[in-house]
């Protein structure tokens, strides 16, 4: 599975080509944000709003699956918003270590892949997953949606690994 390491250069009129290249782009930026970072980092916030690394790991791994999986081809997912707590908040379940949220993030991003080779941007998501009335967003709204999800995220895990160790850059 690809983890490049900068930005990708891919020049091609394919869109669904250049979805793919960023968001496997993004998944390695994040991967490098929270490795290196000892457990009780990843799980201590150090900002007002109290999200921690992991949960943000987390939140992404589940984001990706509700948008292309449960969302667009109406599969059944386990725990759709496994990511919250009860009380709304990102949480992640004792026993879960970053090692297990990065496999899984990759693993749907592999998922994503098929999903962006298979299928036309302008097709629409399919009703009883997510979707269950009015009109379905289209497959490039929801790559669109996730692309922005991961480059907002990865730069929120920039400022939390240069306040946490002094680590900058992409």
């Amino acid at each position: 599975m690809p983890r490049p390491d900068t930005e990708p250069r891919l020049d091609t009129p394919d869109p669904s080509a250049q979805f793919t290249a960023y968001l496997d782009y993004y998944r390695a930026v994040v991967e490098r944000k929270v490795s290196g970072l000892s457990d009780e980092q990843l799980r201590t916030s150090r900002l007002a709003s109290g999200w921690t690394p992991l949960e943000l790991l987390s939140h992404l791994v589940h984001m990706e699956r509700r948008w292309f999986v449960w969302g667009f081809l109406a599969e059944p997912v386990e725990e759709p918003w496994g990511d919250r707590g009860d009380d709304g908040r990102w949480s992640v379940p004792e026993g879960v270590t970053a090692g297990d949220l990065v496999a899984r993030l990759h693993a749907g991003g592999e998922r994503t892949r098929q999903v962006l080779a298979s299928r036309p941007l302008d097709a629409r998501a399919a009703t009883g997953g997510r979707f269950t009335t009015g009109s379905a967003p289209t497959l490039s709204w929801i790559a669109f949606h996730v692309l922005q999800e991961y480059a907002r995220h990865a730069g929120h895990l920039d400022v939390v690994r240069e306040l946490t160790d002094g680590a900058t850059g992409d």
